[in-house]
C-alpha cells in the first residue's frame, strides 16, 4: 500500500510527496536529516504514543513557559538528555518532559544545530 501524499517538509514548497521531502528538495535537506532513521526506526512506534499520551494527560502544561509564568498547553514528551538510541534512556520517564511545540522546536534546533545553530547540550 502506497503512502498517502503530504507536502514537502522545505518550508514554502507546496510539491506533495510520499517521502519527507520533494525530489527537488532531497538533496538540499538539512545535513542531520540527511542520515537520521525514521522515527519509527528511533523507537517512535505504537508503544511510544501510548506512553506520551499516558505522559502528557498527567503533565497537562509545558514546563519551560510554566518557568517563565506562562501556562502553555503541552504537546510534546522531551526527551531531556539525548537518548541517542539508548533504550533504557528513551523509555526512563525522569528523562522526559512536557513541552509545547515552539519550545520542543526551539531545544530541538539547539541541540542538533539546525537554523544555523551550533550544537550544544544546553536544554531549555
Amino acid at each position: 500500500m502506497n503512502k498517502p501524499l503530504k507536502p514537502c517538509n522545505e518550508p514554502g514548497c507546496s510539491s506533495l510527496t510520499r517521502e519527507g521531502y520533494c525530489e527537488q528538495h532531497k538533496q538540499t535537506k538539512p545535513a542531520y536529516d540527511k542520515y537520521r532513521e525514521s522515527a519509527t526506526k528511533r523507537g517512535y512506534n505504537s508503544k511510544w504514543r501510548q506512553a506520551r499520551a499516558g505522559y502528557l494527560s498527567k503533565h497537562l502544561l509545558c514546563a519551560v513557559c510554566m518557568m517563565q509564568g506562562r501556562r502553555t498547553p503541552a504537546t510534546v514528551v522531551d526527551h531531556i538528555v539525548l537518548h541517542k538510541g539508548d533504550k533504557k534512556l528513551f523509555w526512563d520517564s525522569g528523562n522526559w518532559q512536557p513541552l509545547c511545540g515552539p519550545c520542543h522546536s526551539r531545544k530541538t534546533a539547539k541541540e542538533d544545530g539546525g537554523f544555523g545553530n551550533r550544537t550544544s547540550n544546553m536544554h531549555v
